[in-house]
Parts: C-alpha cells; structure tokens; sequence
C-alpha cells in the first residue's frame, strides 16, 4: 500500500497541517492501493500564498527560459512513464495497455504540441501601422486554481499546468480525490526538472474543501476546471464574488450521426469509440443516431461487436475495458441502465450487474440499447459509462434537429461517405468540436465545447491564451530596448 500524505507547495513536499486520511481505491479489486490526505483551507492559503509570491519572478521570466525548463518536465516522463502508466491503471482502472499508449502518453502529446504553438505567440507587437505607438502585449494572468478530474487524469492535467506555466501563471493544482496518484508523480516530474518553487504547488482534496476555497480565494485569478456541469456551475458562483476568469470543460452527450454510406468499419469504431474508457470520457459518441434503411443491421452489428468486448483487471495485459472508477459511478449506471428498460429502450447487449464470472470490482456490461426515443432518460442524460443509446432517423435534418436537441455540446461525429454532406453536417452541428469519418483531431486543435459543456478552449494556441491578458498600452518607443 502506498502512503502519500504530503502536498506539493513551495518546491518542497510538506505535511498538512491537520492530516485527514483518504484510502484511494483500486476499482478493479475494491481495495485500498493507497492513503493520502484531504486539505484543508489552511493548505490551499499554503499553495496560494507560494504562488503569489513566486508570481512576479516567474513573470519575468524570459519567456524562452520558461519554455526550456518547462521543456524539461518531458524529460522526466521519458524517464518514469511505466510508472505513470501503473498509477493511472491501479487508481482509475484504466487497462495498463491502454495507460500505457493512450492515458500517459497525453503528458508528452500536449507538452509537445504546446511548445510548438508557444513560438508562435508574440509577447508584445505592434496594433498596426494605422496606430503608430500602440502596442499590443500578452502578460501571464497571475496565480491560478487547476481543478482536474479522474476520467484522463494526466490528459486534463497536462492541458492546464502546461499551458499555465509556459504563459508565466503561477498554479495551485487539486486533482480528483480519486485519481491522485498520476499527480503526484506529475509534481515530482516538475521538481526535477527545475521549475522553481512556488510555480507548480500541488494540494489534495475533495470539491467541497479545497476546490470551493480555491474558486472563492480573492488571491487566485483564474479557475481552469474540467468535471461535472453541476460542479462548473458552483465553481462559476464562487468565483463570480472575486470577479476571476473562469474556463470550464464540462460534460457532454455526444451524437454519432451514421448514415447508409458510411464504410465498412463506420459501427465498428463508433462503438468501440463508445466504450473506450469504459465509457468515461465527456466526449464519448454515447447517441447513435442511424439512417432508416441501414438501423436494423446496424443494431445487430453494435450488439455483436458489444458482446465481443472482453472486460477485466486493469492490471491485466490485453485488449479489453476495465472498471468504472468507484461504487458511486457503478451504482449510477446501473440505474441509469433500469431507466432504459423501464423507460421502454430494447436492451440488446449488456444489461444490469457484473460480467459474467466476476463478483468483485466496479465492473459493468458493455451495453447498447437500440430504439430509443429523443426524451428518454438515457438519450438525454450523461451516463459516463459504457452504455450506447441507438435512435433512428429518417432524413438529414431530423438528424441535425435530434443531435442538436441537447443541453450538451461538446463532440459530435459524422459518419458519412458524402464529402459534401459532412462538410455541411461539420457546420449545422451544435458542437465545439466534429469529428468525422474516424478521423482525428488534429494536433494542437482545441478542445471543449458549447451550451452546458462549458466554453473553455484547452490545447494548442488556445489553450495558452487562455492563461494569458491582453494589454494595450499607447505612446510605446519599439526603437528603444526593453529594460
């Protein structure tokens, strides 16, 4: 069992002041892996106050040196990616094949591609050659509260600490209770490489200790939190008092427009997309929505390719899903599941309890309804787990008014062998972001969404603006050199 009391604050690990033991449990075996402490306020005051005070320093400095020891954090992983790998599979449940090639693996992803969209920033430039003087600069917003999830641990931590340290922000980080593992070692990753101290602070807790003082602390100028929309909203009151900026990724109910032209492998990925994570991605394709002329085949295919998909110990080498992260999720996609049947949806995979021959471990069904009606519970609310909803449609723009007809707007994904439709598609959608066809985001493109999934912008140029002002100042001599 590991025992990890302390909290990252100043470039030193330090004991909390009034310890308050947490067991982090392994989902896949409902035991205790590990014991760490919950902050209290008097940690978070702790984590600001280092920040604030290595704030002007930091700053100042030249943004190329930034760049280099920030840099260095990559080599650190270089050096310690199994073990990322194996925090991130024994606390969440992540499948260690999959830690290993898609869940670590976003540390090095968005670190790379943010150094490069950092070259592409001008700290201070000219308005235009209609202003003479008038210059335009880009300054660090000051300290600032990362609050991340435990559903892509290191992706969401990554997407913030980064960007905020690489646009000279100062940071207090509290990671999900449940996944704190990958943090920590995050947090040693940043020691070794020299970021100094007081720019990366790292402090435990739950929502209600140190993320509510985090969102009300007048010395935090911004709170950057991915989560639940529920939370974003407190977050957004508490912060509303002090007048911070806040950026929120929220949740989303993603709909996977399938038409007849779609190719071969069209139901294949979207339903292996689907349970990926065991479902537990904001932006999982959790609505298929199907042309007429194709939906029968297509929900005999889902049910088959949803039979097929093997679930086991995260620590367990192969191709297969893992657990969902604790009982609370368990017992919600459970219900969420007895809301289908009872709501009418024809369950034809899956379905209520643990796999067969498992009788331990948050483990749930890989499962699909198919003629579900827009309204119905699990078409409108988010399940965060691997269940997919199938709904028919009759015409293009019955697909368009069902997709769009959401509180949610993060991902939405085409299907289609008609270049010219989903290029229209692309547009209509109500979305942050389409992906069409299986295609990729690209590197360093922005992610988040519209409507309840928040308005936040992470990766890339975009996500390192966001930690960024915008000052105009007048009467400015670029013949003279900066002091």
């Amino acid at each position: 069992m590991l025992i990890k009391r302390d909290f990252y604050i100043n470039g030193r690990w330090v004991a909390p002041v009034t310890p308050n033991d947490h067991p982090v449990i392994d989902p896949s075996t409902e035991d205790t892996c590990a014991i760490i402490s919950l902050g209290s306020a008097a940690d978070t005051e702790a984590a600001v106050a280092a920040a604030k005070a290595a704030f002007p320093a930091w700053a100042a400095t030249p943004p190329a040196r930034r760049k280099e020891l920030v840099a260095g954090i990559l080599t650190q992983y270089e050096k310690r990616a199994e073990e990322m790998a194996h925090a991130i599979a024994l606390e969440m449940g992540a499948p260690i094949d999959f830690a290993r090639s898609d869940q670590a693996p976003c540390l090095p992803w968005h670190l790379t591609n943010f150094l490069r969209a950092f070259d592409q920033i001008h700290w201070i430039k000219p308005l235009g050659d209609h202003a003479p003087g008038a210059m335009i600069a880009m300054e660090p917003i000051g300290v600032v509260g990362l609050i991340t999830p435990w559903n892509w641990p290191m992706n969401q931590i990554a997407l913030k600490a980064i960007p905020a340290m690489l646009a000279g922000c100062t940071c207090v980080l509290k990671p999900s209770e449940e996944s704190p593992l990958n943090a920590m070692l995050f947090a040693e990753f940043c020691h070794d490489a020299g970021i100094p101290p007081g720019v990366f602070n790292l402090v435990n807790g739950d929502g209600p200790g140190v993320g509510s003082a985090l969102s009300a602390h007048p010395d935090v100028e911004m709170i950057s939190f991915t989560g639940s929309t529920r939370a974003g909203k407190a977050i957004s009151k508490a912060a509303a008092e002090s007048l911070k900026r806040v950026t929120l990724e929220l949740g989303g109910k993603g709909a996977n427009l399938l038409f007849a032209d779609a190719d071969d492998r069209a139901v294949l990925r979207s339903v292996r997309r689907m349970m990926e994570n065991s479902g537990q991605s904001c932006n999982a394709p959790s609505r298929l929505l199907v042309e007429r002329s194709v939906y029968d085949d297509t929900v005999a295919k889902a049910a088959e390719i949803a039979n097929s998909i093997a679930v086991g110990p995260a620590l367990q080498a192969g191709k297969h899903i893992g657990p969902v992260v604790n009982k609370r999720q368990w017992d919600q996609i459970q219900g969420y599941i007895q809301k289908g049947i009872a709501e009418g949806a024809r369950l034809v995979a899956g379905g209520l309890g643990l796999p067969e021959g498992m009788n331990k471990g948050y483990f749930v069904r890989p499962t699909v309804f198919a003629d579900v009606k827009p309204g119905m519970t699990i078409e409108r609310e988010e399940i965060f787990g691997p269940v997919l909803s199938i709904i028919p449609f009759e015409t293009e723009e019955e697909a368009v008014r069902i997709a769009n007809d959401t509180q949610y707007g993060l991902t939405n994904y085409v299907q289609t062998g008609d270049a010219a439709r989903a290029n229209r598609l692309s547009r209509q959608l109500r979305s942050g972001m389409v992906e069409m066809n299986g295609k990729p985001r690209g590197a360093g493109s922005p992610f988040g969404g519209v409507k309840s999934s928040g308005r936040a912008r992470e990766g890339g140029i975009w996500g390192l603006e966001e930690f960024l002002e915008v000052k105009a100042i007048s009467g400015y001599d670029a013949s003279v050199a900066a002091e």
